[in-house]
C-alpha cells in the first residue's frame, strides 16, 4: 500500500512589508480630529447664543400673549355672566308686571276702566323698557371696555418695548 496523497514541500513565507490598512489603529467609525479655527468657533458660539436669546424672546412673547388671552377670556366670561343675569332679572320684572296687569284686568268692571288700566300698563312698560335699555347699554359698554383692556395694555407694552429697542 502506497500513500497516494502528494506531499508539498512548498513553504509559505510572510511578506516583509506590511499593508497601509494594517498600520491604522483608529476606531473604524471614528471621525478624524480637525482643528477648528478660533474665528469659526467664535462665530458658531455667537450664533448659538443668538439662537438661544431669540428663542427666549419668542417664548416670553408667547407666554405673554397666552396670559393676555386668558385675561381677556376671563373678563369676557364674567361680563357675559353679568349680562345674562341682567337679562334674567329683566325678564322676571317684565313677566311679573305682565301677570300683575292680567290679574288687574280680570277685575275691571267697565271698558273705560280696562282702557285706563291698559294705558297705565303701557306707559309703565315703556318707562321700564327705557331704563332697562340704558342699563343694558351701560353693561355692554363696560363689558367691551373691560374685555379690550388686557389687549390694549399688551399693545401699549409692545409699543413701549419696540420704541425702547429701536
Amino acid at each position: 500500500m502506497t500513500d497516494k496523497t502528494p506531499k508539498t514541500t512548498k513553504s509559505t513565507t510572510a511578506s516583509a512589508t506590511t499593508s497601509p490598512a494594517a498600520s491604522i489603529t483608529a476606531e473604524p467609525f471614528a471621525l478624524p480630529e480637525i482643528e477648528v479655527p478660533a474665528a469659526v468657533r467664535e462665530i458658531a458660539e455667537k450664533s448659538v447664543a443668538q439662537a438661544k436669546e431669540t428663542y427666549e424672546k419668542f417664548k416670553s412673547a408667547a407666554e405673554e400673549a397666552t396670559d393676555v388671552l386668558e385675561d381677556t377670556y376671563e373678563t369676557t366670561r364674567k361680563g357675559v355672566v353679568a349680562l345674562n343675569m341682567k337679562t334674567l332679572d329683566t325678564v322676571k320684572a317684565n313677566s311679573d308686571a305682565t301677570f300683575e296687569f292680567a290679574r288687574e284686568l280680570v277685575g275691571v268692571k267697565s271698558l273705560s276702566e280696562a282702557i285706563e288700566l291698559q294705558t297705565a300698563f303701557t306707559r309703565k312698560a315703556f318707562e321700564a323698557f327705557t331704563v332697562q335699555a340704558k342699563e343694558f347699554q351701560e353693561l355692554a359698554g363696560k363689558l367691551a371696555t373691560e374685555s379690550a383692556a388686557p389687549v390694549k395694555d399688551a399693545l401699549a407694552k409692545a409699543t413701549r418695548d419696540f420704541k425702547a429697542a429701536a
